[in-house]
């Protein structure tokens, strides 16, 4: 990319972004609280691999174990 195009880009994004903030920031302040819960859920609701194996706990007991083994001992 020449330098001029580089700046280029990077004036039109000084200009943009305040204005994107500002509608990202509208668009947040307006959701109701059925709007957040959809939003949540279409984020757990997402693509996972189908041969990943059944889980029967929550993993926290392993991640402890990970980082027992991580810490420095004194």
């Amino acid at each position: 990319m020449s330098d001029e195009l580089s700046r280029n880009w990077v004036e039109t994004w000084d200009r943009a972004g305040p204005e994107l903030e500002a509608i990202k920031r509208r668009t947040l302040e307006a959701m109701t609280d059925a709007d957040v819960r959809d939003h949540v859920n279409d984020l757990f609701a997402g693509w996972y691999p189908t041969d990943l194996p059944a889980s029967v706990d929550s993993g926290l007991v392993e991640q402890q174990r990970w980082f027992a083994k991580a810490h420095p001992r004194a």
